[in-house]
């Protein structure tokens, strides 16, 4: 299987390139940037060589996980109907097989906020990837990056004590998908859960009590 995947490499090579051309030139990408497409993408690549995905099933995560949020280079908001269309569209200007394609949108379109039931492996490899930065070393720093973003695009000024409300949310609602996942990031999610409580403490003077009920979810 792993030398069958290197053969295979090339066509994750060019979209590489490809998405790094699309995404490079949004400044104001603080977060939705080449460098977390290219996140999501190894992250994908390990829990689905961890899942002992076959070469053709860890070609297709690696290129939903590049180009899941391409179409931000389109709109910033109500952007459904774009989801996979940009991968669709360069996948078939370089022959890609159709039926891969379509496994491949599906797959982006399994990263929707909204979407919270992963049918198949695919899907939950790829929710799993998207939402890693929540439960590594840099979760302050990823989410300041996306705070910053969504305050420099719509202009508007968010305040601190809803934000570190919100990653509270959903840090605690978002319920890992695969195994290795869970075994690997579960004891960084509580971590980091227990640091954004206690600035939610800081913002509403939430009670121990209230602190202990949170994290014994």
């Amino acid at each position: 299987m792993q030398s069958t995947w290197k053969a295979k490499k090339n066509i994750i090579l060019e979209a590489k390139k490809f998405v790094n051309r699309l995404l490079t030139p949004l400044e104001n990408h603080y977060y939705h940037s080449y460098e977390h497409a290219v996140d999501v993408m190894q992250r994908a690549i390990y829990l689905a060589e961890k899942e002992w995905l076959n070469a053709e099933g860890i070609e297709v995560l690696a290129l939903a996980g590049l180009f899941h949020d391409t179409w931000f280079v389109v709109e910033y908001d109500n952007n459904e109907e774009i989801w996979a269309k940009i991968a669709k569209n360069y996948l078939r200007s370089v022959w890609y097989d159709e039926e891969k394609i379509k496994l491949v949108e599906r797959i982006i379109e399994a990263t929707a906020p909204k979407y919270k039931n992963p049918k198949d492996i695919y899907e939950k490899i790829i929710k799993d990837a998207d939402m890693d930065n929540l439960w590594r070393d840099d979760f302050l720093k990823r989410s300041n990056d996306i705070k910053r973003e969504i305050e420099t695009i719509k202009k508007i000024k968010i305040k601190d004590p809803e934000w570190h409300h919100s990653l509270v949310d959903l840090l605690i609602d978002y319920r890992f998908n695969t195994e290795y996942q869970k075994k690997e990031r579960g004891e960084k999610k509580l971590k980091n859960l227990k640091e954004m409580l206690k600035e939610v403490k800081k913002d509403f003077k939430v009670s121990n009590k209230d602190l202990k009920w949170y994290i014994d979810l």
